[in-house]
């Protein structure tokens, strides 16, 4: 049997979180999400627990939406609690994710299925643009398209605006830019999350 080689992030924990998550940190997007491969002896787990604890004061809570047996690498979902609560209970969006076989709940209920169905199902749950916050009709356009016919792509596969994507796709990716200047220049993160 070949044993697959596991690569460990060239970048920390902290940096994906502070450069990839910028958006979310800053108050501009309710969610992100980044893969994290920990170097051997790290417990990727662990890392997210504690910037969780550091970062849920502010607004942010930081968790790991399924972790690999094999590597150990992590889907580390960042989020702001009551901006998906508010996101996830809209009746057309309860509507959609019923629809997608979810049991209607309460926000961490329906992020505790998508983690079931990111660990157990052989397809990857698309509907986790609505987590994410992207607009619902690109989400289902992407399903119903199989990702194919898009507009524009950035953060997401657009179907509907691509003019207004494209300003939100700028928009995430100067804070991106600006965020990734201040942490290399010694910003805590702590200081970088905007309180909710």
């Amino acid at each position: 049997m070949q044993q697959s080689r596991v690569i460990p992030s060239p970048r920390s924990f902290a940096c994906d979180l502070a450069t990839l998550c910028a958006p979310t940190l800053a108050g501009l997007k309710p969610a992100s999400l980044f893969r994290y491969q920990p170097a051997p002896g790290q417990d990727a787990a662990a890392m997210a627990a504690a910037w969780h604890a550091a970062l849920s004061p502010r607004g942010v809570t930081v968790r790991v939406l399924r972790q690999c047996p094999r590597t150990g690498a992590v889907l580390v979902y960042v989020y702001r609690p009551a901006r998906v609560a508010r996101l996830l209970a809209a009746p057309h969006m309860l509507d959609f994710l019923a629809g997608e076989g979810y049991t209607p709940g309460t926000a961490d209920e329906l992020l505790d299925q998508l983690a079931e169905r990111l660990c157990c199902e052989g397809d990857f749950p698309h509907e986790i643009g609505v987590f994410l916050g992207y607009p619902l009709a690109d989400v289902i356009g992407f399903i119903q398209n199989r990702g194919k016919n898009f507009t524009t792509c950035g953060y997401w596969k657009v179907y509907t605006d691509p003019t207004a994507a494209q300003a939100e796709f700028d928009r995430y990716k100067k804070c991106e830019r600006i965020y990734a200047r201040c942490y290399y220049n010694g910003t805590p993160i702590r200081r970088l999350t905007v309180a909710a």
